[in-house]
């Protein structure tokens, strides 16, 4: 397959959280009114709030859904805040009060907040898990202060990093379903894209296991649009952008 081009993953955000977290049980459909989605991505450098917009319309029990907007929110990672936990949460508000604005009053409380940490809170938990937990603490503190629906505050796990990934950009790429002629929702009948994620330190290849029983254990098993995906993601620590720096640069010194 070509490579996705930059802004495709972009776009993608966090979708799949939405995907597999949020049912449309979990906000009761108001008459002539989109259902709403909140999900603070909280990576290495900075943290983006991205509102998701979602009808009673399934695909074989699985919510569409679409993003409809986002907010950068100003400031560094969360992890960044580990010696003045108390100000993690001033950082969010700017974009918590732009949201307010974005979604319908009446839906507010109706609205589920979710926050996803990822490798730099991943890594300060393994070094100093009393900071990260101070500093979700704080997290947790000022999202349940806002008008929305705070489901949690949690440090993703690599596999499920690399799900949520791999179901964004197969979402994105229309894998899961398509609409037909007539408009209604049916089965793409296509392949599942992998995704080759290329980061600092290494680089994280997730793709789907095709046979269940050739499934690793450490795999993560999805269950999206009536079908079962047992998704892998395999670690390459060696190839990542900054070893690629390294190799340049040994080879011009050279």
């Amino acid at each position: 397959r070509e490579l996705l081009p930059p802004w495709l993953v972009i776009v993608a955000g966090l979708t799949g959280i939405v995907l597999l977290c949020v049912s449309t049980k979990d906000v009761p459909n108001v008459l002539g009114f989109f259902q709403y989605g909140i999900v603070l991505d909280a990576g290495p450098s900075r943290t983006i709030l991205f509102i998701y917009q979602w009808t009673t319309t399934k695909a074989n029990k699985t919510g569409v859904i679409r993003e409809c907007s986002s907010c950068p929110v100003q400031g560094p990672g969360v992890s960044s805040y580990s010696d003045a936990p108390q100000r993690v949460g001033k950082s969010l508000e700017p974009c918590l009060n732009w949201a307010q604005k974005e979604i319908p009053a009446e839906q507010h409380s109706k609205t589920p907040l979710y926050l996803g940490a990822t490798t730099s809170m991943r890594q300060l938990n393994l070094t100093h898990p009393t900071l990260s937990d101070g500093l979700l603490a704080a997290l947790t503190v000022a999202l349940k202060s806002s008008p929305f629906d705070f489901k949690g505050a949690q440090i993703l796990s690599s596999p499920d990093e690399e799900a949520f990934s791999w179901v964004a950009v197969n979402y994105v790429l229309e894998n899961f379903f398509k609409y037909d002629w007539r408009g209604q929702l049916v089965p793409s009948g296509k392949g599942m894209a992998g995704v080759l994620s290329v980061g600092g330190t290494s680089t994280q290849l997730t793709s789907k296991v095709e046979e269940e029983n050739q499934a690793p254990k450490e795999g993560v098993r999805l269950q999206l649009y009536g079908q079962t995906h047992n998704v892998y993601t395999r670690h390459c620590p060696c190839h990542s952008t900054d070893q690629l720096r390294s190799r340049l640069l040994s080879m011009l010194i050279q």
